[in-house]
């Protein structure tokens, strides 16, 4: 099915309003609007799309969401997909921002967005139950899901080597299976798609570096740095950030890092917006809410103009790779790793939402995440139970959901303070 301009928009601009709670939720949250709820997208076209994004450098759920706009309706869909799946998180993130600079913490704000979290750790494990039953069809499928989680829950291994050693089962694995019929892609244009993308991301660097004070260079040297070794989404790429933009630059404080992680978590877009409130709060710092606006908007620009780049470029030619045995093997053993990764992401966000004092527990070769339990916080507690109850029992729909939770979270935090 290929639906139409109008319907695309209103379609992936609901899912850029309501993808919070980082690269898990929103996976979940594409699933059930592509997969489930429209036949935009096949069960292996998403989970093979799902892989090759895994692969890719930057956010993997704004790479999904382009990707399915440009399965849908070519190139115009995937920019329509793409921006819309960043846009509204980076305006409010640009609101948040420059409120924090003139006021400081918003504390109301965050109260807000509890019940949203709270909400949202039901929705990641209904998809991780959703996305597990369709992946894992072999004992194999299993054991490297297994064997994913392990490596990231308890021995800390880096995101793309679990990435890599899932690869490599699945292709050794795969050897002998025949070629699956495909038709080639039709005229893929890659050199012209790869020489207008890299233009339109390193030109706006080359004249900062021509033109502009220092600083903006600085910005866009960074961040386009981050866009291509962010591997892994941006936990993965979090404390060396943190350390440059607070220790090399001098940018921020080591708490308005904290806090810009903090309120982007709680905020519709993928996490990697937390380099937008950076160079908000860099920016004003520097010269001012002008200069805030420019330094996050180019931020923004070498961020997210590598991520249409890489999709633009790799896209026409996924179903083809896909039909190769080995490669449709390494695809298909991603797919398995990644849902470990979603569990033990969907852990990690559970611990921070639930528990207010998390560290980690040493148990023989293992450190594994382990929150304080007499940390508890009883609030998201009891509205993450009654969002189970909403989701799953009453069936109530997920933007209903959320608006609820939020409004109960803002009179928890009433409550509190």
């Amino acid at each position: 099915m290929t639906p139409d301009i109008s319907t695309l928009v209103r379609v992936f601009g609901r899912i850029g309003v309501l993808s919070f709670g980082g690269p898990a939720a929103q996976i979940a949250l594409m699933h059930k609007e592509l997969v489930e709820d429209r036949d935009w997208l096949t069960e292996q076209q998403f989970l093979r799309a799902l892989s090759f994004c895994m692969l890719l450098p930057g956010p993997e759920a704004m790479q999904l969401a382009t990707y399915a706009g440009w399965r849908m309706r070519g190139t115009l869909g995937g920019l329509i997909a793409g921006l819309l799946f960043v846009v509204p998180g980076a305006l409010v993130i640009l609101g948040l921002a420059l409120g924090y600079a003139y006021f400081g913490e918003l504390p109301w704000v965050q109260s807000a967005f509890v019940g949203i979290k709270a909400a949202v750790t039901i929705i990641v494990l209904q998809a991780l139950y959703k996305v597990a039953k369709k992946a894992l069809r072999r004992s194999m499928d299993w054991m490297i899901a297994a064997l994913g989680f392990v490596g990231l829950f308890a021995l800390g291994l880096p995101f793309p080597l679990v990435i890599a050693i899932a690869a490599v089962i699945g292709a050794v694995n795969s050897a002998d299976e025949p070629h699956a019929p495909v038709e080639a892609p039709m005229k893929p244009r890659t050199l012209a798609t790869v020489a207008i993308w890299g233009l339109l991301w390193l030109a706006p660097v080359a004249a900062c570096a021509l033109f502009a004070p220092a600083f903006y260079t600085e910005i866009a040297l960074f961040f386009s740095k981050l866009a291509v070794v962010t591997f892994g989404g941006a936990y993965a790429v979090l404390a060396y950030m943190a350390q440059e933009v607070v220790q090399t630059y001098g940018w921020i404080t080591p708490d308005q890092m904290i806090d810009a992680l903090g309120l982007a978590e709680t905020t519709p877009g993928p996490l990697i917006l937390v380099t937008e409130f950076v160079a908000l709060l860099a920016g004003f710092a520097k010269g001012g809410v002008w200069v805030a606006i420019a330094a996050g908007a180019l931020c923004l620009w070498v961020t997210f103009v590598p991520c249409f780049l890489w999709i633009f470029a790799g896209a026409p030619y996924l179903d083809l790779l896909a039909a190769q045995p080995r490669l449709r093997g390494a695809l298909s053993a991603i797919t398995a790793a990644v849902v470990g990764v979603i569990l033990n992401l969907s852990i990690w966000f559970a611990a921070h939402v639930f528990f207010d004092s998390v560290g980690t527990a040493a148990f023989g070769p293992f450190t594994v995440l382990a929150p304080l339990w007499m940390s508890v916080n009883l609030i998201p507690v009891a509205l993450a139970v009654m969002a189970a109850v909403m989701l799953i029992l009453l069936k109530i729909g997920m933007g209903r959901t959320l608006l609820i939770m939020a409004i109960f979270g803002l009179a928890s935090g009433v409550y509190a303070f």
